[in-house]
Order: structure tokens, then C-alpha cells, then sequence
């Protein structure tokens, strides 16, 4: 009953007219930012959080749950009109959906899109709110060693399923540390990594990591080695599913729902596997006329599945963040970086003592979706003209906005050469596929596994045998081998059901 009472009292702090209005324009421009090719929540997420910094907290984190939402509502659109995911999550509705919108069914695609954004984000909303609480009151009796181990788990578990490499993921993952590291150490204040630089005393910002490596980095990269590049708009047609679409979705939106939950819970590395569990499921439960459809005409279940999946993922989450602090996204590390900007820690106790500040953010999960569905289904084809822009003028739109953000925190020229460098390591990471989201949430959660460390070591008198002679921190640490070996196997058995879809299709 408490926590409908403080779900209830949330969702009344939400409906004010300001918060009302800070939520629509994060759905209107998310939404924009999805749409655009190559970009998509993070970098929008990323984009603005300079421009909030002067906003009441709680309308900048209504703004910013809208825009995550947002930009995964936009992303599917691209995916399916354009063909030109702007992120991995939505690689494998661009899949479905795009030969859907060459047999003249995009609407549909668009549609059953939509809905199965609702519904699981939805559900996930419910998930949190319902689970949120447990999880916060079980991490409050967690000591210094086990929370450690479980920041390391999220860090190993990330490094290991994304990106095509493990080797490449953890020497991004150990890039970002290093990043982290440079400063004054949190706890002696001895300088680090600085080279003597007074730009460098008080470390990096994670707003400019954020903007660099998502915003900058993609836009110089697109510059430099991608050219002209022509794409072919799809029409919409129809938006609109008729009953046999209704019938043929509304399972994939479930199980999408059910397979995206534990993804988000436990940092099993990314938004972007789930969408691959989710496509390999629904062609394995397929019968086989459906299945057939597969990589031909463009099967439903290819489209529902896997947005269910990647909403239910992302909204699920926000348990690790605001429980434990620990993100496993891009998305959540800037959301964990803009945390920090305004002196905050998420952590159990925002749950304990009952910390308005979370409420309102459930009761905007809802009202963001619910606002999203009403904007996407009938006015869908108010966002197809920003496809037709040409790409060279949305790339120089997105650095002058980059910019003028980053120079407005501070008036700082060292920071815009920050920002620059940054982005050119971005460019060299994409070139050479090194992942960036590893380098991201280490750079994220860099200071706070080391506080944790120390704390841990002082408990132990400095000895390392804490963390296997605690029991729950040696589970963990058998957890960390598990689960970066768990994401290797899921994507080997997605990857046979995607290699044995693609060679049925050569057979017919």
C-alpha cells in the first residue's frame, strides 16, 4: 500500500503543468532525435543534458526519462522507413520492418512498433515499481565488498557482450578507468594522470565524455569516411493493424516484454541482445507458414518482438541505476552522470527513506509512454520530412548544438579542445570496432567502484581475501565469470538461428 501511495503522490507531482510540459517537449525532441539516421536516445540524452543543468532537478529528469522513451519510439521509425538504425537495438527491427515497408506495409510495422512500445513499457514501469523497493531494501544490507563485486559485474558483463570482440570491449572498458583516474584521487587527493595540465586537476567531465564519444564522434566519423550516402524513404501507407495483425502481435509483445525484464535487471551487457533473444525466439516458435516470412515479405512477430524486448530492457534498467547506482547503457550512464552534475548518488537509501525524487520519475515513465503512443500512431508522418534533409546539414547542427552546449557550462575554450579529443578517439575506437558503451559506464561508475574498493580493503586490513571469504561476494565473483561467459553463449545461439533463417531462405 506504500508504494502505490508514494506511486500515487508521484504521478501528482508529474501531471503539474510544468512537469506536463518539461515531459512533452522530451518526447517531441527524443522522438526527433531517434529519427534522425545515425543518432538515437543516448546521443540525444547526451545532446541536451548540458542544457538542463540550470533546471530544477525534478523537471530535468522528467525531461530526460521522456527523451530515452522518445528516442526509442524514433528509432524504429528510422529502422523501418529508412533503414538506418541509430542504434544496435534497433538493428534488428530495421530487419523485419524494412522488408515489411517494401511490401507496402510499413504502417503496420510502424504500428504494431508503437504498441508494443506501450505495452512493454508499460509493464517494465509496473516491474520497477513493483520490484524496485525489494531489490533496494535487500542492496541496503550489502557491505562494501559485495556492492564492489557487483560494480564489477556490471563492468565485466558489459565488456564481454558488447561490441564483436571481448578483447576490444575490455580495453575499452580499461580505457574509461583510466579516464576516470585523472584528477585528484577521491579519497588523498594525490594528483593523477594529469601531465601538469590545471585543465586536468579536477578530472574529466562526464558530460563531455558523453557528448564526445556519442555526439562529436559520430558526426566526424560520418564526415570523414562514410560520404554520400543515398537512402530510400518507404512510404507509411496505412497506420493501422487489423485484427489477424492484432492476434499475430500481441504474444511477441509479451514475450518480448518477459525476455527484455532480466536483461535490464541484471547487467547482462546491453539493450542490444535482448533484440537478437527476442528476433531468434520468435523465429524458432513460429509455425511454419509464418516462418516463411521471415527475411521475405517481412514477418510481424520479427517487428513486435524485438521492440518489446528493447523497451522492456531499457525501462527495467533503471532498477540497477537508482538502486545500486550501477549503469549498464549508454543511456543510464549519462543519466548517472547528470545525477552527479546535480550532487546526487542513487542508492538504496532514496528508497528507504521514501525519496520523492524517484516517485516522480515511475509516475513519468507511465505518463511518457501513454504521451509518446498518442503522438507516434496518428502522427507518424510528421516525422518523415526529417528523413528527407540532407545528412551534411544535420551533422552540422548536432556539432553547433554539441558545442554551444559544452561551451555554456563553463566559457571554458579547454573544454571544447576536451570535447574534440574526445571525439577524434571515438572515431579512431569506430574505425578499428572498438565499442564505445564500455568506455562510457567505465568512465561512469570509474570513481565510485573505487571508493568502494577502498572501503572494502579497509574492512579486510588491506587484504584481498574479503571478497571470497564473504559468502555473498564470492557468489558474485562466480557470478562475474558466469555472466561474461552467459552473453557469448546467447549471442552464438542467436547468431544459429539468424544463419539458419538466412540459409532456409537461399533453399526456397
Amino acid at each position: 500500500m506504500d508504494v502505490m501511495q508514494a506511486l500515487w503522490q508521484g504521478l501528482v507531482l508529474a501531471c503539474t503543468v510544468q512537469n506536463l510540459a518539461w515531459a512533452l517537449a522530451g518526447c517531441v525532441l527524443g522522438t526527433v532525435m531517434g529519427v534522425l539516421p545515425g543518432f538515437g536516445a543516448s546521443a540525444a540524452m547526451a545532446l541536451l543534458l548540458p542544457m538542463t543543468f540550470h533546471v530544477d532537478v525534478t523537471q530535468a529528469f522528467i525531461f530526460f526519462i521522456a527523451v530515452a522513451c522518445g528516442g526509442m519510439y524514433g528509432g524504429s521509425t528510422t529502422s523501418i522507413l529508412f533503414n538506418a538504425p541509430g542504434e544496435t537495438a534497433s538493428m534488428v527491427t530495421a530487419m523485419e520492418g524494412k522488408r515489411m515497408a517494401l511490401n507496402g506495409r510499413a504502417g503496420v510495422a510502424l504500428a504494431t512498433a508503437a504498441v508494443g512500445s506501450l505495452v512493454a513499457g508499460t509493464l517494465a514501469a509496473l516491474f520497477v515499481v513493483w520490484a524496485a523497493p525489494w531489490v533496494a531494501g535487500i542492496a541496503s544490507k550489502l557491505g562494501p565488498a559485495e556492492i564492489f563485486m557487483l560494480m564489477v559485474m556490471a563492468l565485466g558483463a558489459v565488456s564481454a557482450a558488447i561490441g564483436k570482440s571481448t578483447l576490444r570491449g575490455v580495453t575499452a572498458l580499461c580505457a574509461g578507468i583510466a579516464l576516470a583516474c585523472i584528477g585528484h584521487e577521491t579519497v588523498g587527493g594525490t594528483e593523477r594522470l594529469t601531465g601538469g595540465l590545471p585543465l586536468l586537476y579536477d578530472g574529466i567531465d562526464m558530460v563531455l565524455v558523453a557528448v564526445g564519444l556519442l555526439v562529436v564522434a559520430e558526426v566526424l566519423h560520418a564526415a570523414m569516411f562514410e560520404g554520400r550516402v543515398r537512402y530510400t524513404l518507404n512510404t507509411v501507407g496505412r497506420v493501422r493493424m487489423s485484427r489477424e495483425d492484432w492476434k499475430r502481435s500481441w504474444r511477441p509483445w509479451l514475450r518480448g516484454t518477459a525476455i527484455g525484464l532480466p536483461f535490464g535487471c541484471v547487467p547482462l551487457g546491453g539493450v542490444d541482445m535482448p533484440t537478437y533473444v527476442s528476433y531468434a525466439s520468435e523465429r524458432y516458435m513460429a509455425s511454419e507458414p509464418r516462418r516463411r516470412e521471415f527475411g521475405r515479405e517481412g514477418a510481424i512477430e520479427g517487428v513486435a518482438g524485438p521492440e518489446a524486448a528493447n523497451n522492456a530492457t531499457v525501462t527495467a534498467a533503471l532498477i540497477p541505476l537508482l538502486v545500486m547506482g550501477i549503469p549498464t547503457s549508454n543511456a543510464t550512464a549519462v543519466m548517472l552522470g547528470a545525477f552527479q552534475n546535480y550532487g546526487m548518488q542513487p542508492g538504496p537509501q532514496w528508497f528507504s527513506n521514501g525519496y520523492w525524487l524517484v516517485w516522480v520519475l515511475m509516475g513519468s515513465l507511465f505518463i511518457s509512454n501513454l504521451m509518446l503512443w498518442v503522438l507516434n500512431m496518428p502522427l507518424v508522418r510528421m516525422w518523415t520530412p526529417l528523413l528527407r534533409i540532407p545528412r551534411p546539414h544535420l551533422h552540422a547542427a548536432m556539432l553547433v548544438l554539441a558545442t554551444a552546449g559544452v561551451y555554456g557550462m563553463r566559457q571554458s575554450v579547454g573544454d571544447l579542445c576536451l570535447l574534440y579529443g574526445l571525439g577524434l578517439l571515438g572515431v579512431v575506437m569506430r574505425r578499428f570496432d572498438f565499442p564505445v558503451t564500455p568506455l562510457v559506464i567505465g568512465v561512469a561508475l570509474g570513481p565510485l567502484a573505487e571508493v568502494q574498493l577502498r572501503q572494502a580493503l579497509a574492512v579486510g586490513h588491506g587484504s584481498w581475501a574479503i571478497f571470497v571469504q564473504r559468502p555473498l561476494a564470492l557468489a558474485l565473483l562466480i557470478a562475474v565469470v558466469a555472466l561474461i561467459a552467459a552473453p557469448a553463449l546467447l549471442k552464438g545461439w542467436a547468431r544459429r538461428r539468424m544463419a539458419q533463417a538466412r540459409g532456409q531462405k537461399r533453399n526456397v
